[in-house]
Parts: structure tokens; C-alpha cells; sequence
């Protein structure tokens, strides 16, 4: 079991900067790859960014290319999402997962075993 608890949400105007932070604990973080997903009011949860354990492979949704960066620091259990540039289209909920499994489909829900409560990111214009 891992527990998730992601951190750093807030309110922002539009091209500012935030970072979010997600800290995993439990009985084991070795080996995890990790996802941030964000879901707006009356939407479906969609999938924003991830990262490979080793950090080697970051995908990322087309709508946050080049204005977000995932990365982790696995001595401190800890991926973050470093947004910038940031756009009212990106207010949601942001949530991030966990899964250990050996061939992770990133972009996919399904895929990720444990999920935060989330964090709630507001831009406004």
C-alpha cells in the first residue's frame, strides 16, 4: 500500500507559476512510476503528465508541452509538477498516482493503483 498526499495548489493569475508536490509513504516507493492527472468541474479526469522511475521517460499531454515539467526526487519519495505558463484552461483539481507495474501505460487511468486526494490549482484571468 502507498499513501499519496499531494501539496501546492493555490490561486494564480494567468502566466504565473506554481509547483505541486505529491509524497508518497507506505510500504514501499521503490520501483514506482508516477502520474499527475487534473480533472475540471464537470469534466472526466484527464491525464496530464508522468514519469518513469528512473525519470527516463516523461510523457506529457499536448496541452501542457512546454510549459510543464515533471520530475522526482526518490531519496525524498517525492514527484513534482512544475507549472508554468500557466492558462485559466489549466484550473482543476490536480491528482497524482502511483503504480509499481513493469509495463505502465502512462496516459491511462487504469494503469495507476493509488491515487491522491488532489490539489486544488485555480488560474485566474
Amino acid at each position: 500500500q502507498v499513501q499519496l498526499v499531494e501539496s501546492g495548489g493555490g490561486l494564480v493569475q494567468a502566466g504565473g507559476s506554481l509547483r505541486l508536490s505529491c509524497a508518497a509513504s507506505g510500504r514501499t516507493f521503490s520501483g514506482y512510476a508516477m502520474g499527475w492527472f487534473r480533472q475540471a468541474p464537470g469534466k472526466e479526469r484527464e491525464f496530464v503528465a508522468a514519469i518513469s522511475w528512473l525519470g527516463g521517460s516523461t510523457p506529457y499531454a499536448d496541452s501542457v508541452k512546454g510549459r510543464f515539467t515533471i520530475s522526482r526526487e526518490n531519496a525524498k519519495n517525492t514527484v513534482y509538477l512544475q507549472m508554468n505558463s500557466l492558462k485559466p484552461e489549466d484550473t482543476a483539481v490536480y491528482y497524482c498516482a502511483a503504480t509499481n507495474a513493469g509495463s505502465a501505460v502512462y496516459r491511462v487511468e487504469r494503469t495507476y493503483d493509488y491515487w491522491g486526494q488532489g490539489t486544488q490549482v485555480t488560474v485566474s484571468s
